[in-house]
């Protein structure tokens, strides 16, 4: 069984007893909380297709940790012009894990 979650504008294929990295949600380490957003649920032969989302679909998750991934320098120039200019990002994420999928 597995489905296809939103989160964070971006989609998830997930399975239950997976870890996930997603974009920070507003939640405590070891809090449980149900993501609504499913697109698609598949268990065995049935395909449950939302348009978007799939009726009474929840998608039970325990948040792990949070964290800030890997630093990105930019670095913008222009030339002959004397220009120069230094950025850095570091994304925010939480990792959280699949507890439990389940439909209408």
């Amino acid at each position: 069984m597995y489905a296809v979650i939103k989160s964070g504008g971006k989609q998830h294929r997930v399975t239950e007893g997976e870890t996930l990295r997603v974009e920070k949600l507003d939640a405590s380490a070891g809090d449980v909380i149900t993501l609504d957003e499913v697109l698609l649920v598949k268990n065995g032969d049935d395909l449950l297709v939302g348009s978007p989302h799939v009726a009474g679909a929840k998608v039970s998750v325990k948040v792990v940790g949070h964290g800030r991934g890997r630093k990105l320098n930019i670095f913008t120039y222009k030339r002959r012009k004397n220009v120069t200019r230094r950025l850095g990002h570091r994304q925010p994420y939480t990792d959280i894990e699949i507890t439990k999928i389940a439909t209408a």
